[in-house]
């Protein structure tokens, strides 16, 4: 209890600057960790889509009637359904119109898929930036907090004839505070990117792997419906 009534003291007895880069780090590490908590929710949410679409997708469905099923979600779905969507309702278009021949309406769709692609990938990828820049900022932020700390307790001894360690420790230790609290914001958020980075890139690839088999499934539909 000591410990920590001694804390909150040498925050409270800090210097203006040293007080202020303690608030940017604070509001950092919480900005981070509402970021972690959403991300999460997200991307484990993209992860259970994902395996139920391609559930549907793989267990013989109509690519018709799957695509209905899609749209009456009515912008609800997201991640590969998206991608299939945007792929097929694209598909049916060049195809209706009769003007193109197989290998171009196959490579329209999946240009639209590509598009549905980055779309997806941009809203996986978001606030990402923002974990990084706190998890590489945020130590140098607290040093320097700590090094104006310093630099201010060894200023109060010009005036004084004999100093001594009593005299600049509480101030150091009021400014080693900023550097544990640099820590404390950049080391869950860049624990956080790293693992999040590792997700949006395995589901980017999953994204990848599915237009790729999808177009061959087209482009066999394409084919047989031309010989047809």
């Amino acid at each position: 209890m000591e410990s920590d009534l001694q804390v909150w003291q040498l925050i409270l007895n800090a210097s203006w600057m040293v007080k202020f880069v303690m608030l940017v780090l604070l509001l950092a590490s919480v900005a981070s960790w509402m970021i972690i908590f959403r991300k999460r929710q997200i991307l484990a949410g993209a992860e259970k889509s994902a395996n139920k679409f391609e559930e549907r997708f793989w267990s013989g469905t109509a690519l018709n009637q799957l695509y209905e099923q899609v749209s009456r979600k009515a912008g609800d779905g997201g991640g590969l359904e998206q991608v299939f969507s945007a792929g097929f309702s694209e598909f049916s278009r060049l195809r209706e119109q009769g003007r193109m021949s197989d290998d171009r309406i196959v490579e329209g769709a999946e240009r639209a898929m590509r598009v549905a692609m980055t779309r997806e990938s941009d809203e996986l990828e978001h606030h990402l930036s923002f974990l990084a820049t706190v998890g590489s900022t945020s130590p140098y932020i607290g040093l320097f907090g700590t090094v104006w700390g310093i630099m201010t307790s060894f200023h109060a001894l010009a005036n004084v004839n004999q100093a001594t360690i009593a005299m600049v420790a509480p101030g150091i230790s009021e400014a080693l505070i900023a550097t544990a609290m640099g820590l404390f914001a950049a080391i869950p958020a860049v624990i956080a990117y790293n693992k999040f980075s590792n997700q949006v890139e395995r589901l980017e690839m999953r994204y990848e792997n599915f237009k790729e088999e999808f177009s061959s499934i087209l482009n066999r539909q394409a084919h047989s419906a031309r010989e047809g």
